[in-house]
């Protein structure tokens, strides 16, 4: 644990350091240099209680009334570590050139600073175990999260996502702080060990705490649908403040649910049904904003929340499970779960890295701007067509191995349930497999319109591979996919303490077997696919093909005018499979007369959630906020009033509390 605290404390001294330093240069090294040194080192003692499952625990002094700098590295707060601090460095090397342009304009001494503290406040997040002190760094995180998103403040769309997310994290906020004092006022004491004690509350009380942990940490994760924040947060921030944010910031959301359900007594049916149903409604909902989207980034956003749906469909099935008494089939969704949330901050990371590449080299995210640049960007658009393989769950890559677990233990439900119960499984494995086709839809979307066809300005015509470590970063994360992919049973074998830790079941053999030949017959389809690209490069050099531009439907002089859109690439399944509440806003295209004038035509797509549902309500409140304007008189006197009537009003509760009390 001494290694862990002096990686914080590095990280932590690291931040302070940036803070006097003009130079962007040399910010960026030392901010760079900090996340690189203090990262492996936070990432091998999670190692380390994954593979030996034994905990560990700090405790130092800390005089804040409640307080207790308590840390604790048990194998499910190890399970999140690893990937922060995989993801984190991965993100740090690749920012120092990614933001070069922008240090040449601004410094980015604040930049660094946020980064290195928000690093530093996840790490601790997940291994705190003190309400105050998870709390504390809860907002820590969230504020620094905060000031990254808004980098590009001049931007006016930047802001406005900035402000959403921040609005939408304390209201989260405000959910845990009731939760953690009903849960302190009923153990009596705010420190995670004493937390036991919540197992002995009746269930009415335990559902509310479930419910405080599900929607105040639901936020975070990007659960539907308080995920508003997140389709607009992530395009916003730079891109690899995005793919951390994707990759494992989220993650603590699900962290928070799964410390809290530990302390509960067993979940009764209903909680895990109301996981698994929210998780299939986000991912379908998710996918499909997704598949409609044309800024690249807001649609891997949307596909963000389509993976927590998945994880949580997971999750709460898997709950479900326990509590009938199928342990076979609780082990087989929870692997899949915990697994997929790895694989998740893999090849999401590899997405915006490779989304912030494609930015780079083109200064745009609208994939309509784009075109061509598989020929121009060839190492970028190969690692990016990865990625897209990996997060669309086919194989030989790790989103088939967690994704095909959820599968198994959906299907064995449907078949050892009986009657009607029996239904629900099958309808969530056929929700499953239409979020998967409606996935396909949407990558092969992105690689078609973004990377082939011809480019549709001259600036794409001009763009060129981005810089070699942000390949090399990208390649890693691309690499750590194939690794889960081709070697699942190893990343299993690291799942089985913080799984047998969450499902309170003893663990077998049964899952590495399962997997087992799926990583076999994987390996064999890589090397399948190597040997077919190798004969292809070689028969294209044997006999060079003739240069000339894509056909065009017969048109003589065909230009990237007549290119699909990534509108009508998804136009079928948006106009005819998605309800109407979520098909995007039309505006122009109508053709009039014999010799019609030039027309337009546009597609706009916003969040129902968000423009149809929730703003009404907040702009209901503002209203009604309206009327009490008039407190606001702008005079000290008036001031002075309201807060001796508040003094006195609380010493007059506190007397009458303290009597009813010791009464």
């Amino acid at each position: 644990m001494n290694l862990f605290l002096c990686a914080l404390i590095l990280l932590f001294g690291g931040s302070l350091i940036v803070l006097p330093i003009r130079k962007s240069s040399l910010a960026a090294l030392l901010g760079t240099l900090t996340t690189v040194l203090a990262t492996p080192l936070t990432g091998y003692v999670a190692l380390k209680v994954l593979l030996s499952g034994q905990s560990l625990s700090l405790s130092l002094p800390w005089s804040v009334p409640g307080a207790e700098f308590n840390l604790l590295l048990d194998p499910l707060a190890a399970f999140f570590v690893l990937p922060i601090s995989a993801l984190s460095l991965f993100c740090a090397l690749y920012a120092g050139a990614y933001l070069e342009h922008d240090g040449q304009t601004r410094p980015l001494t604040p930049h660094w600073f946020f980064f290195n503290i928000m690093v530093l406040a996840m790490l601790l997040v997940v291994t705190a175990s003190n309400a105050v002190l998870f709390l504390a760094v809860w907002e820590i995180m969230t504020i620094s999260s905060f000031f990254l998103v808004a980098w590009d403040h001049h931007l006016e769309d930047v802001r406005k996502a900035a402000w959403l997310y921040l609005l939408a994290a304390h209201v989260g906020m405000m959910l845990l702080i009731a939760l953690f004092i009903l849960a302190g006022r009923y153990c009596g004491s705010l420190n995670f060990s004493d937390f036991g004690l919540l197992a002995k509350l009746p269930l009415s009380i335990a559902s509310l705490l479930f419910l405080l942990a599900l929607f105040g940490f639901g936020v975070k994760a990007g659960l539907f649908p308080v995920h508003i924040w997140l389709p607009d947060a992530h395009p916003a921030a730079p891109s690899h403040v995005s793919a951390l944010m994707s990759g494992v910031l989220i993650k603590t959301g699900i962290y928070g649910i799964l410390r809290i359900l530990s302390f509960l007594p067993p979940a009764p049916a209903w909680w895990g049904w109301l996981m698994a149903l929210l998780g299939a409604g986000g991912a379908v909902y998710g996918i499909s904003m997704a598949a409609q989207q044309r800024d690249i980034k807001r649609c891997l956003a949307y596909s963000t929340v389509e993976n927590i749906g998945i994880i949580f469909l997971a999750l709460g099935f898997g709950m479900v499970a326990v509590t009938g008494g199928h342990p076979t089939i609780a082990l087989f969704t929870f692997a899949g779960g915990l697994l997929h949330l790895w694989n998740h901050a893999l090849f999401k990371g590899v997405m915006f890295l490779g989304a912030g590449a494609l930015l780079h080299a083109t200064g745009t995210r609208d994939m309509n701007h784009m075109g061509g640049l598989l020929r121009r960007m060839p190492l970028t658009g190969l690692l990016w067509i990865g990625g897209s393989l990996a997060i669309g769950a086919l194989p030989p890559l790790n989103g088939f191995i967690s994704e095909w677990l959820i599968y198994i233990g959906l299907a064995q439900a449907g078949t050892a349930l009986e009657g009607y119960a029996a239904l629900a499984p099958l309808l969530l494995f056929g929700l499953l497999g239409l979020v998967g086709a409606l996935a396909l839809v949407t990558f092969s979307r992105l690689i078609g319109i973004c990377l082939l066809g011809q480019p549709r300005n001259s600036t794409v015509a001009c763009a060129q591979d981005t810089p070699p470590i942000m390949l090399i970063c990208i390649g890693c994360l691309l690499t750590g996919c194939l690794a889960i992919g081709t070697f699942p049973q190893g990343a299993l074998r690291l799942l089985m303490k913080p799984l047998s830790q969450v499902t309170r079941l003893p663990i077998g053999e049964e899952l590495v077997q399962a997997v087992a030949p799926l990583g076999q017959w994987n390996l064999m389809l890589l090397a399948s696919l190597v040997v077919l690209a190798g004969l292809l490069v070689w028969l294209r050099h044997l006999r060079p093909l003739a240069q000339a531009a894509t056909w065009g439907c017969g048109y003589r002089f065909p230009t990237a005018r007549m290119s699909y859109t990534g509108e009508g690439y998804a136009g079928f399944a948006s106009q005819h499979l998605l309800p109407g509440v979520m098909r995007p806003e039309v505006s122009g295209g109508k053709v009039c007369g014999l010799f019609p004038p030039p027309t337009a035509l546009a597609q706009h797509s916003t969040d129902p959630v968000l423009m149809r549902f929730l703003q009404p309500i907040f702009v209901a409140i503002a209203e009604r906020c309206q009327w009490l304007h008039w407190l606001q008189q702008g005079k000290m006197p008036i001031y002075l009033v309201y807060i001796f009537v508040t003094s006195v009003v609380l010493m007059a509760w506190s007397i009458w509390a303290g009597g009813h009390g010791g009464g």
